[in-house]
């Protein structure tokens, strides 16, 4: 009876969960990741909000890339991404790319540096954590750094089309899925993901044969 009523529970689960969706979830609770190493802050860090980006905001005085985006701390480390509601703790593996950084201009350090956005005057507005998170949802829904202030960029009347940033995003995505860490990384999920339909394979051969033996 026992046996009955645990395989009526797995179809269900089957029946409910698509397979790899049960498998993803296999990998992230049987295989922990570790998380960065700490980013240590003598007060929270100010961010500026990147050009050409939908409210992508970055912490320009921290060595390593730390973004601010719709509501979450991010930030890649070793070809994988980590995401937390907290800009110094709380890292959590995040088992894709987030969809914002690939609107990233990789150059924005040297831009920020020279206060030049390709060739523009680039006054960007240092935005204290405190007013950040009061305000950064309201800035969202009425896209206030786009349409009231060109994210601070002067004369910026040539920015890319709304076609020609697809295209820079599409490239841009090439090019980060060629570096070494992330192909090591995605070569890792795709092992990962093996084993754990392999392990999934076993288990239901295992049910079988108990059912035919009942």
């Amino acid at each position: 009876m026992k046996r009955l009523v645990l395989a009526s529970v797995v179809l269900a689960l089957l029946i409910v969960v698509p397979v790899p969706i049960m498998a993803a979830v296999d990998i992230h609770i049987g295989i922990p990741l570790p998380p960065p190493p700490p980013i240590v802050f003598a007060k929270p860090p100010e961010v500026i909000v990147l050009p050409d980006t939908n409210n992508v905001y970055v912490a320009p005085d921290v060595n390593v890339d730390l973004f601010f985006w719709n509501g979450w701390w991010w930030r890649p480390w070793n070809g994988r991404w980590y995401h937390s509601r907290y800009f110094d703790r709380g890292w959590v593996y995040y088992d894709n790319v987030p969809r914002f950084y690939f609107n990233v201009d990789p150059g924005w350090r040297g831009y920020y540096r020279d206060r030049h956005w390709h060739g523009h005057p680039w006054h960007y507005e240092r935005i204290h954590d405190r007013r950040l998170q009061e305000q950064w949802k309201s800035w969202q829904r009425d896209g206030y750094w786009e349409k009231h202030g060109t994210w601070g960029v002067e004369k910026y009347h040539d920015r890319p089309k709304p076609h020609q940033r697809q295209e820079l995003s599409h490239r841009r995505e090439q090019e980060y899925h060629q570096r070494p860490e992330v192909q090591q990384h995605e070569q890792w999920k795709k092992e990962q993901q093996r084993k754990a339909e392999h392990r999934g394979k076993e288990g239901w051969e295992d049910k079988g044969k108990e059912k035919h033996k009942d």
